[in-house]
């Protein structure tokens, strides 16, 4: 037996086994996925400027959010993960950076940043994310939800200055995905705004 005749078919019991399926899944696994971006979204410009300085912690998230994956729900109790995509950070990471930027671009405040910067706060803002998700409806539609739960903090004291919950949903147009990075842009698009001004009104 010459040694393409056993490489054949050693292929053969390979696929008899099982193997095809295993060495198809893992030259899929080795292809690298499209990487998507958020984009900030500022808070109102008007009012007057704060000489505060203000942090904002690493969001809280359960494990199936606090990933790079882009979580889809094809049922209520289901979890599983966009196969061809992901976020350029991990979405707490991603979150953090949007509320920064987003706080920042308004003008209104002396300090915005990560709560590892070297400032020593007036405020923190504690944020957790519940939801950031795509879900599959009985009718086979696609809806995008975020929620977030926010809550602004005195840093002398560890004092409790407010806590608000921000949730959105919007429709998605399809599977692909740029329509559900699209359908997410849409949502913080209204949410962060409404988060950055909340925040400063508190500062």
């Amino acid at each position: 037996m010459t040694d393409l005749t056993r490489r054949t078919a050693l292929l053969g019991a390979l696929c008899t086994l099982g193997g095809c399926s295993t060495i198809s899944s893992l030259n899929a696994a080795a292809r690298p996925m499209d990487t998507y971006d958020l984009r900030a979204a500022a808070g109102s410009a008007t009012g007057a400027r704060k000489p505060q300085t203000l942090l904002i912690a690493l969001p809280q998230a359960s494990a199936a959010i606090a990933t790079d994956r882009i979580l889809i729900k094809p049922a209520p109790a289901q979890i599983t993960y966009l196969p061809s995509a992901r976020w350029s950070d991990e979405l707490p990471a991603v979150v953090q950076l949007l509320l920064v930027r987003s706080i920042a671009q308004t003008g209104r405040t002396a300090y915005v940043g990560a709560v590892d910067a070297v400032p020593v706060p007036d405020k923190v803002l504690l944020a957790r994310i519940d939801a950031f998700e795509v879900a599959v409806l009985p009718d086979g539609r696609f809806e995008a939800t975020a929620d977030f739960d926010l809550t602004l903090i005195n840093d002398s004291d560890q004092r409790v200055i407010g806590s608000r919950r921000f949730t959105q949903t919007a429709p998605v147009a399809g599977d692909t995905p740029e329509q559900i990075v699209g359908a997410f842009q849409i949502l913080l698009d209204d949410l962060l705004p409404r988060m950055a001004d909340w925040a400063i009104a508190g500062v």
